[in-house]
C-alpha cells in the first residue's frame, strides 16, 4: 500500500457540480477498447491526476442522469488480478479498496472485447467473485459480426450468473445510451453470484471468509491462496485469525500440489471458459476481411518496415506544410498586440516586461502549437488504429539486436511525444535491465519539447525547396528524428554490453486488426495535449522568460552613448545586463561550437526545459524599442559577431540542431529516471554522457565545416 498524499488536481479540472452518488471503476485487458468507451462515456467531463505517491495517472470523468452523478475510474489494463506489472498492481489495489487516498468502487464496469472473447471472460469471473454489482460492456461488437462470430447474450448472461451484458461500438456509440442506463442504476443492485469456474477454490475461500475478522471479499482470499502472502496479500493474511498461514499453505498444497499456482490457475478457469463459449458462441468460417489482409501484409519485414518509414515521413512532411498559415497567423497577432502594449504603456519598465518578456517569451513558445498539435494527432490516430502495435512487432527483431525486446519499443515510441511518460511506460518490461537500457535511450527519442527549437532553426535556415517530391525542409526533420533514434538504439546497446550485460528476454504481442480511430477520443487526448502544453508555457515558460527579461533589462545602462541608433543602445544594454554578463563569462566554453554569449545565454537557461529555450531568444532579441517590428526568424538571421560575421551559418545551426537531438535538457525527465530507477547513479549518467555527446558532435561538425 502506498502512502502519500495525492497529487493536487486544479479546481479549473474538476467539472463534477455535485458530490458523486456511486464510484464504478472501468476495468478490462489492454486493446480492449476500454479508454475509448471510458471516452464516449464521459466526454469533456473529465480530469486527470496521479495515484498517490506514483507516477501513473488517475482518470476519473462523470457519468450525468437526471438525479445522479456516477464516478468512472478508468484503471489501467489488466488481463487478471494477479499482478504482473507495476500498471496492474495499481489497478487491483484500486479493485480492492488498498489504494490509500482512494475508495473502493462501488461497482464494476467490465469493459471484453467480444472478438476476444476467450481471454476476456478469464477476467469477468474473477470479478464476479468480488461480490459487488458488474456490468459488462462487449466492445467491438461490428468488428465480432463482421468476423461471423455470434454470441448469444442472453446465454452468457445466464452463465454469468444473471448480469447485464450490453454490446457496443465506442467507436460509433451504438449500444452507448443502453450502457448508460445499466450504470447509473449499477450501485444500486445486488452483487451477483460468484462462478462455479473453480469451486474448490471457491469452497475454501468461503471456508477462510467466514472465520475472518473483518468483511473480505471471496476474491481477495482467493487471490492470498493462488498469490500467497506477498505485498498487500499479507494483510488480507492478517485478518484471518492466528493459525491462518498454516491453514492457507495446507490448501494450497492440496490444490496446486507441485504445479505452479498460476499455470493451475490458468488451466482450471481457462477450461470453463471454452465450456461457456461452446454453449455461447458461434464462429463463421475464417473471413479475411481487407483489414486482417492489409495487416498480414504490413507484418512481413520489408513491406512492414518500408511502410513504417512512409508513414514517419508523411507525419514530418505534415508537421510543416499544414502547420504554416496557422503558425504566421499566431505571428501576426502576438506582433499587433505587442505594439498594442508597448503602445499604450510607454517605455517603462512594466511596458518592456508586458511586451519583451511575457508576450514575445510566452508567445514565441505557443506560436508552435499547430506544429506539436499535427505530430500529436498522427501519433494518436496511429495508436487508435492499431499501427503502433505492428511498429512494436516489426522491430522486435532489431531491437533484439540491441539486447532489448518488442516490448522496449513502446516506451520509446510513446518518448517521441514525450520521454516522461515513455520512462515511466518501460514499467511493462520485466527484466531489470532491458528497463534500464530503455530508459537510459528513451530520452534520445525526438520529443515534442524540441520541436519548437527544431522548427524555429530549420524554418530560419534550411531552405524551403523540393527534394524531387519532398520538401527539404522535412527531409531534415525527419533526419533528426531518425538521428535520434540511432542514439538511443546505439546507447541501448552500449549499456546492455557493459554495465547491464544478461540474457534476453522473451517477447509476445497481441496484434489488433486495423481500426478506425474514434474521433471523438482523439479530440479529447488532442485537448488534454494541448492544454499540457499551454499550461507549461503559461507556468514554467512564462516564469522563466519574465527572470530571463529581468536578467536582461537589469542593471540599467547608465553610460550608454547618446549619439548611438535604438537598435545600438538596445545592444549595448543587454550586452552589460546579468543576462549578457553571465553569457559572456561562459562564451570561451561554447565559441569553439560558434556560439556566441547569446547563444550560450539561452542554452544555459534552457536546462531546466529545453522548450524554454525558444522563449529566451524571443525575449534576448525582442529588447529594444523595435521588438515587434522584425520576427525571431529575421532576428536570427541578423545577428552578427562584433566583427561583422553572422552568427548562425549553416555549420553552427546544423551543430546547434544536433546539440539538441543529444542533450538532456529536460528536469521532469532527470526526476522521473530517479524515481523510476530508485537511484540518482542513472540520471547523473544520462546528463553527463548525453551532454558530452551533444557537445562534442557540436564541435566536430562547426570545425570540419
Amino acid at each position: 500500500m502506498t502512502k502519500t498524499s495525492e497529487t493536487r488536481i486544479p479546481l479549473s479540472d474538476i467539472s463534477v457540480s455535485r458530490r458523486p452518488s456511486a464510484s464504478i471503476a472501468v476495468v478490462g485487458s489492454p486493446n480492449s477498447g476500454k479508454s475509448t468507451l471510458f471516452n464516449r462515456l464521459t466526454g469533456l467531463r473529465q480530469r486527470i491526476g496521479n495515484y498517490p505517491g506514483v507516477t501513473v495517472e488517475k482518470h476519473i470523468g462523470t457519468l450525468k442522469s437526471d438525479n445522479k452523478t456516477i464516478e468512472l475510474v478508468d484503471l489501467p489494463g489488466t488481463h487478471g488480478l494477479s499482478a504482473h506489472s507495476f500498471e496492474e498492481q495499481i489497478a487491483i489495489d484500486v479493485i480492492f479498496g488498498r489504494m490509500e487516498g482512494s475508495q473502493p468502487p462501488d461497482a464494476i464496469l467490465a469493459v471484453v472485447d467480444a472478438t476476444n472473447l476467450y481471454q476476456g471472460l478469464y477476467l469477468v469471473q474473477q470479478l464476479l467473485d468480488l461480490e459487488r454489482p458488474i456490468v459488462v460492456a462487449l466492445t467491438m461488437s461490428d468488428a465480432a459480426k463482421t468476423s461471423g462470430v455470434v454470441i448469444d447474450i442472453d446465454a452468457l448472461a445466464e452463465r454469468l450468473s444473471g448480469i447485464t451484458i450490453c454490446r457496443v461500438v465506442a467507436t460509433t456509440g451504438e449500444g452507448i445510451n443502453e450502457l448508460r442506463n445499466a450504470l447509473v442504476d449499477l450501485a444500486d443492485q445486488p452483487a451477483p453470484q460468484p462462478t462455479t469456474a473453480w469451486p474448490e477454490l471457491s469452497n475454501v475461500a468461503q471456508e477462510l471468509a467466514n472465520a475472518a475478522t473483518v468483511p473480505l471479499s471471496i476474491a481477495e482470499i482467493e487471490r492470498l491462496i493462488v498469490d500467497g502472502a506477498t505485498g498487500a496479500n499479507q494483510n488480507v493474511l492478517d485478518c484471518l485469525g492466528a493459525d491462518a498461514a498454516e491453514r492457507v499453505e495446507r490448501y494450497r498444497e492440496e490444490l496446486f500440489g507441485f504445479e505452479p499456482p498460476l499455470a493451475r490457475e490458468a488451466r482450471v478457469r481457462y477450461k470453463w471458459v471454452r465450456e461457456v463459449l461452446q454453449e455461447v458462441q458461434q464462429k463463421a468460417p475464417p473471413f479475411y476481411s481487407w483489414r486482417t489482409r492489409l495487416g498480414a501484409f504490413l507484418n512481413r519485414p520489408i513491406p512492414g518496415t518500408i511502410g513504417l518509414f512512409l508513414v514517419m515521413a508523411i507525419v514530418f512532411q505534415a508537421v510543416f506544410a499544414w502547420a504554416t498559415p496557422i503558425m504566421d497567423l499566431i505571428d501576426s497577432g502576438a506582433a499587433v498586440l505587442g505594439s498594442a502594449v508597448a503602445a499604450n504603456l510607454g517605455d517603462g519598465a512594466f511596458a518592456s516586461l508586458i511586451s519583451d518578456g511575457v508576450i514575445a517569451g510566452v508567445g514565441s513558445v505557443i506560436i508552435f502549437l499547430p506544429q506539436i498539435l499535427i505530430l500529436f494527432v498522427f501519433i494518436i490516430l496511429l495508436e487508435d488504429s492499431g499501427y503502433l502495435a505492428r511498429a512494436a512487432y516489426l522491430m522486435d527483431r532489431a531491437m533484439r539486436s540491441v539486447g532489448l525486446s518488442g516490448q522496449s519499443i513502446i516506451p520509446m515510441i510513446s518518448s517521441f511525444a514525450c520521454a516522461v511518460p515513455g520512462i515511466m511506460a518501460t514499467r511493462v518490461i520485466p527484466n531489470r535491465r532491458d528497463r534500464i537500457a530503455t530508459i537510459l535511450a528513451a530520452p534520445f527519442m525526438t520529443c515534442s519539447a524540441r520541436l519548437p527549437v527544431y522548427a524555429l532553426l530549420i524554418a530560419a535556415f534550411v531552405p524551403a525547396q523540393d527534394v524531387g517530391f519532398l520538401n527539404l525542409q522535412g527531409l531534415v526533420l525527419f533526419g533528426l528524428y531518425i538521428f535520434g533514434i540511432i542514439g538511443g538504439i546505439l546507447t541501448a546497446l552500449l549499456i546492455r554490453k557493459t554495465a547491464l550485460r544478461g540474457p534476453k528476454q522473451p517477447f509476445a504481442l497481441m496484434l489488433p486488426e486495423f481500426r478506425r480511430p474514434n474521433i471523438q477520443t482523439v479530440l479529447i487526448q488532442l485537448y488534454g495535449r494541448a492544454r499540457v502544453f499551454l499550461y507549461r508555457a503559461g507556468t514554467v515558460i512564462f516564469a522563466v522568460a519574465v527572470v530571463v527579461w529581468a536578467l536582461a533589462y537589469y542593471p540599467r545602462a547608465t553610460d550608454i552613448d547618446p549619439m548611438l541608433t535604438e537598435n545600438q543602445a538596445a545592444a549595448a544594454q543587454l550586452e552589460q545586463s546579468w543576462l549578457g554578463r553571465a553569457g559572456k563569462s561562459v562564451e570561451p566554453l561554447f565559441e569553439p561550437l560558434g556560439w556566441d554569449w547569446r547563444v550560450s545565454s539561452a542554452v544555459i537557461a534552457g536546462f531546466p526545459a529545453r522548450e524554454v529555450v525558444v522563449a529566451v531568444l524571443g525575449t534576448v532579441y525582442a529588447v529594444g524599442d523595435d521588438a515587434d517590428e522584425a520576427s525571431l526568424t529575421e532576428r536570427l538571421r541578423a545577428a552578427t559577431w562584433p566583427d561583422g560575421r553572422p552568427v548562425y551559418t549553416l555549420p553552427m545551426v546544423l551543430g546547434l540542431l544536433v546539440f539538441y537531438a543529444c542533450c538532456l535538457q529536460c528536469a521532469a525527465t532527470l526526476a522521473v529516471i530517479r524515481r523510476e530507477t530508485n537511484t540518482w547513479r542513472w540520471p547523473v549518467f544520462a546528463w553527463v554522457y548525453m551532454t558530452t555527446i551533444g557537445y562534442v558532435g557540436a564541435l566536430l561538425i562547426f570545425q570540419l565545416l
